[in-house]
């Protein structure tokens, strides 16, 4: 009797921080995980024998999202390892790749304000579309925004306003994708104790104290509190919920 292959879920950004650990979520939920790094290899094979020991399927390629006129090799890629696994589908993305940049509006650069665009914006709008032929009906994408989002820090005026934009490419990604099946949500982590932007609010202590007072569960994120959310939206049992926004940020400024 053949075996029904376990579903497959490619995340961008998978070697660290908060996409390790969706990552690895997403493997204890019984799937196979194609992920992407951007330079540290070492930290994604790291990943890859972490999912292979939970005994799951694992790959990891390089991807820098914000140069998308990469995307078709990456493409090309990305069949080939489904061929070699003999699939010519994966079933769910996760659009996670980041970075920060903490500048006033009135300081924000044009190189800070195009790289942020490349990145959080234009990068997932053109790679979800370029791998849309090998997303299968029926399947799932999740995208990534900030509670930042939603509540204003002085510092994050740019980077806010590319998950904004997400936010409402979410919305549209789920009508128009909606024929084929397929779902789209986005998830809004609230401040998370990682190395992003510097690891300020994991280092600095006074910060992370401030956060905490300001989250209505009095402490501050743990990336085991992300990853448990984007595994779930890509379980069957909650296969009706679309175009959502789902805030993860233990009640942040309420």
């Amino acid at each position: 009797m053949t075996k029904t292959p376990s579903p497959l879920t490619l995340i961008t950004g998978g070697s660290r921080g908060l996409g390790r650990n969706m990552a690895l979520a997403i493997a204890r939920q019984g799937h196979d995980v194609i992920l992407t790094y951007r330079s540290q290899q070492a930290e994604a094979a790291a990943v890859v024998a972490e999912i292979e020991a939970l005994g799951q399927r694992a790959a990891a390629v390089p991807l820098d999202v914000g140069q998308s006129g990469t995307f078709d090799a990456f493409v090309d890629a990305v069949r080939a390892q489904l061929t070699s696994w003999g699939r010519d589908r994966f079933d769910h993305l996760v659009n996670n790749a980041g970075m920060g940049v903490h500048a006033g509006f009135a300081e924000t650069t044009r190189a800070q304000f195009d790289a942020l665009v490349d990145v959080h914006f234009k990068g997932p709008f053109f790679l979800t579309q370029a791998l849309l032929p090998l997303l299968a009906d029926g399947g799932r994408i999740i995208n990534i925004s900030s509670g930042l989002a939603r509540f204003a820090l002085p510092g994050y005026a740019a980077y806010a306003a590319m998950k904004g934009a997400m936010e409402v490419l979410t919305r549209y990604q789920a009508k128009e994708l909606g024929a084929r099946g397929i779902a789209v949500n986005i998830v809004a982590p609230g401040a998370i104790e990682t190395d992003f932007g510097g690891g300020a609010v994991r280092d600095n202590a006074q910060l992370n104290a401030f956060v905490a007072s300001q989250t209505a569960l009095g402490r501050v994120g743990v990336p085991d509190d992300i990853g448990g959310v984007v595994a779930s939206l890509l379980s069957p049992a909650n296969r009706w919920i679309n175009a959502q926004r789902i805030e993860a940020s233990g009640g942040m400024f309420l």
